[in-house]
């Protein structure tokens, strides 16, 4: 048996004779409400998840509401370093959660028509990452949620991240609402999650030799 594809993009998905097993994601929300709608629509991609059949599946879900990402200050250090020199906030944490993950889902809320401060925060400052190509392979879901509009704009920001760092974009999902709780009635982002998960399974799926 073996799996079809690049390796680089397949990480450490491996199979056994019961399906998809060993498999790391982060989930980022960054959204300032730690229950708010790009955190509930994150929260249905990993439980969709969980049913898929991945008997290994670690998840870690992040929230930015409370956690402090300085914007990047263009020192440039990172080029020599490696890594963003920076000690004073969280990113450093959330790099090193990011590097160890297989897959990482992204989340923000729509702020005029594009993603909101601290979720451009960490896209800017993983340029640190970027020099080494240490996010090379992940596979990424970018997820936008908007009261009205501007969720395509937030994901083109996103999707242009993930293909600068030569990341994998499995889907992408947006939804809409305004009230806590209401992007959970969108019917169009349930349908955007669960072919998102599809996407997943089918991107590794293994083929007989």
């Amino acid at each position: 048996m073996s799996i079809s594809g690049d390796q680089n993009l397949i990480s450490r998905f491996i199979w056994d004779r019961n399906g998809l097993i060993d498999m790391r994601v982060l989930a980022i929300s960054g959204s300032p409400l730690k229950n708010g709608n790009t955190s509930r629509l994150i929260n249905a991609i990993t439980s969709e998840l969980e049913k898929s059949g991945v008997t290994d599946l670690k998840i870690k879900t992040i929230s930015l509401a409370g956690s402090t990402i300085r914007p990047c200050k263009s020192c440039r250090k990172c080029i020599k370093e490696g890594h963003c020199v920076l000690k004073s906030d969280d990113f450093s944490r959330f790099a090193r959660q990011m590097k160890k993950s297989d897959l990482i889902i992204i989340g923000s809320p729509v702020y005029f028509h594009d993603v909101n401060g601290p979720v451009k925060n960490m896209i800017d400052r993983s340029y640190s990452l970027w020099h080494k190509r240490q996010l090379k392979g992940k596979k990424v879901i970018p997820v936008a949620v908007c009261a009205d509009s501007g969720d395509d704009r937030a994901l083109e920001t996103l999707k242009i991240w993930a293909q600068a760092q030569e990341m994998k974009i499995i889907r992408t999902v947006s939804g809409h609402g305004y009230k806590a709780g209401e992007v959970l009635k969108d019917q169009s982002a349930i349908g955007q999650v669960k072919d998102a998960i599809k996407t997943i399974a089918g991107d590794v799926s293994p083929k007989e030799t």
